[in-house]
């Protein structure tokens, strides 16, 4: 009895099992067959195009919407790495505005180097000297109620106390101290200094004196030994003596004169001299030593070249 239980059991199993694997009916399948063999004759001659174009206007917003909300996100890789590009240029260019606006600050100061160097070189050639190169360094105090400059070449460069110093453009003065690495120079602007002149046209001589003032507006006094020679407007003043008798070299330019006046309490002549140099914008200078003086690195030769 207990075995036929279980068999009925079993029976009963395999049928639900079969029934649940069984294919579906052929009828199903044929009607799906029939369907879709309809609709792509319907698609074949156009039956269905308002249908589709029904369907494509009922969706095809809701499509747009969708891409547009989700447009910011897909795009939000590209947007940080673009971003960070932007950034990586803004900061170059502004590096190289920097770098520009450093070059526009320095342009007046490096061309009047510039100038000063050429000057120089030039002027170690007019002159037959070699010019040791210097650079100003400090000014005297004005307590001390003269006009003095300190310069950084002394005795290391072959410098000596009564030597010639020049600008650029002309005359500075001469050197009254000297250490081993420093030299001061009295300005040709001082009240105590006197330097021997010469009239280039008339080759007339006779001395000028700083009336002390370092301004750009600053003059000098010229005073010639004939008092019967009148000096004209315009007349350019140069140095006289051989830089060993005298503290100063022959031919450096000292300035030009503006014009003549009479001593109301001698009755002498003197004439207004507006030196070349601006005496308070000294930077580099040269001090003149004789041809085959040792000297510490490169100078200003007598040959119009730079080396030593």
């Amino acid at each position: 009895m207990m075995l036929q239980r279980t068999h009925i059991r079993l029976s009963r199993r395999s049928r639900l099992e079969m029934s649940s694997n069984r294919m579906p009916p052929k009828g199903i399948v044929a009607a799906l067959v029939f369907a879709s063999a309809s609709l792509m004759a319907l698609s074949s001659t156009g039956a269905i195009d308002p249908l589709r174009s029904a369907t494509a206007d009922f969706f095809g917003p809701a499509e747009s919407t969708v891409s547009a909300m989700a447009r910011p996100i897909t795009a939000l890789p590209r947007y940080l790495k673009s971003k960070s590009q932007l950034e990586n240029q803004v900061a170059s260019l502004s590096a190289q505005n920097t770098n520009l606006q450093a070059q526009v600050n320095r342009g007046g100061y490096d061309r009047n180097r510039l100038n000063e160097y050429v000057g120089l070189s030039s002027m170690a050639a007019n002159l037959g000297y070699n010019l040791v190169p210097a650079h100003v360094i400090a000014y005297g105090p004005a307590q001390s109620f003269t006009r003095t400059v300190t310069i950084d070449a002394g005795t290391d460069s072959g410098i000596k106390p009564g030597e010639t110093v020049v600008a650029a453009q002309g005359l500075v003065g001469r050197v009254v101290s000297v250490t081993a690495g420093t030299a001061t120079v009295l300005l040709a602007a001082d009240s105590d200094s006197y330097v021997g002149a010469r009239l280039s046209d008339s080759m007339k001589l006779g001395f000028v004196r700083g009336n002390g003032s370092l301004s750009g507006g600053g003059t000098l006094n010229l005073q010639l030994l004939d008092q019967s020679a009148v000096p004209r407007a315009g007349d350019i003043v140069m140095t006289w003596g051989d830089g060993r008798s005298g503290p100063y070299i022959s031919g450096v330019p000292i300035g030009t004169v503006a014009n003549v006046y009479a001593s109301l309490t001698n009755s002498l002549r003197s004439a207004v001299v507006v030196p070349y140099v601006d005496f308070s914008a000294l930077d580099e200078v040269g001090v003149a030593v004789p041809v085959g003086t040792p000297t510490v690195g490169d100078i200003f030769r007598a040959d119009g070249k730079v080396g030593r």
